[in-house]
């Protein structure tokens, strides 16, 4: 019997548009579509579905789709003169057939090679000239892995500089019953009073409103705790210095066309960030920001979870 090997191939996926499937040996997986280069699935090896994409989400260009892990590149939210996190999310992207040398050894992994570069239309809004290449792997463990690239390739000399997102929507039980872990005693930044700074008090972080905080010099690693459904997930990242904290709660989730009006109870944003101090490329430099992902079941002590095991661990 042939070994299994792990699995990747491009599917139509809603309104025909293009997307590549991962699957691991042990029945793990993740799609990614080539509109915005957007991860919207990742599934343990139970099948159960890791990412929240809303019943809404719009699956038609231009409009991003609502959920799972949109890229925010060059510009994270309004910070700046583009649209609202930038461009990246609502480009097609193509499948990259010759990337350049990844340091990390892929064997039993099954991954994908992505590449944006700017189209005459993107040049308009955004004079500079790049090349933007993303690697998601599916790790054999299950783990996600996102890796991304981006190279300054002006010709004129000139240096840019960009914010960045992953914007990643996680599916949990109900939002009241979820708490972060890693983010105590920092400064963060409010956007719901104007982006003015503040020092988060006291213990893990819970939920019962509307949050849109950008945290501050973040350790590499964050826990969120899902109590009901005994699950941590753990984010480590590498060259995201900020971490960002989004749910839009009820008032907001109504407004929102491609958003059910109670699904702000399933989901919380935790996004892997450089938002605060802008990254500068010189023509031929390259920054590197990676985002991994687990998921493992969460370990009671007296009724109580022990974070710290997770976060050291």
């Amino acid at each position: 019997m042939a070994e299994e090997k792990p699995a990747v191939e491009v599917v139509k996926g809603v309104n025909g548009l293009d997307k590549v499937v991962l699957r691991e040996v042990r029945g793990s997986s993740a799609e990614v579509y080539l509109y915005g280069g957007h991860v919207t699935s990742w599934k343990n090896d139970h099948g159960e579905e890791l990412l929240f994409v809303s019943s809404k989400a719009i699956f038609k260009p231009p409009k991003a789709i609502r959920g799972g892990i949109p890229i925010c590149f060059p510009q994270f939210g309004s910070h700046g003169t583009l649209e609202q996190h930038g461009f990246a999310r609502n480009k097609l992207w193509s499948i990259d057939t010759d990337p350049p040398p990844f340091p990390v050894n892929s064997s039993g992994k099954a991954f994908v090679d992505l590449i944006l570069k700017p189209s005459e239309e993107d040049a308009k809004l955004w004079p500079h000239s790049y090349e933007f290449r993303l690697r998601v792997t599916l790790g054999p463990g299950g783990d996600l892995m996102l890796t991304s690239r981006i190279r300054n390739t002006n010709n004129d000399g000139k240096a840019f500089s960009f914010t960045f997102a992953y914007h990643t929507y996680f599916s949990v039980s109900d939002i009241s019953e979820v708490r972060v872990e890693g983010l105590e005693t920092l400064d963060y930044l409010d956007n719901l009073q104007e982006k003015e700074r503040f020092t988060e008090q006291g213990d893990a972080i819970t939920f019962e409103s509307e949050v849109d905080k950008i945290y501050l010099s973040t350790p590499s690693k964050i826990a969120i705790i899902d109590h009901e459904k005994k699950r941590t997930f753990v984010l480590r990242k590498d060259g995201l210095p900020d971490a960002v904290v989004w749910n839009p709660w009820d008032k907001k989730a109504k407004a929102m066309a491609d958003f059910g009006d109670d699904e702000y109870k399933h989901m919380l944003c935790i996004e892997a960030a450089a938002v605060e101090k802008p990254i500068t490329l010189k023509p031929g430099e390259e920054w590197k920001g990676r985002l991994e992902l687990s998921a493992v079941p969460s370990s009671y002590c007296s009724g109580q979870l022990d974070p710290q095991k997770v976060l050291q661990g």
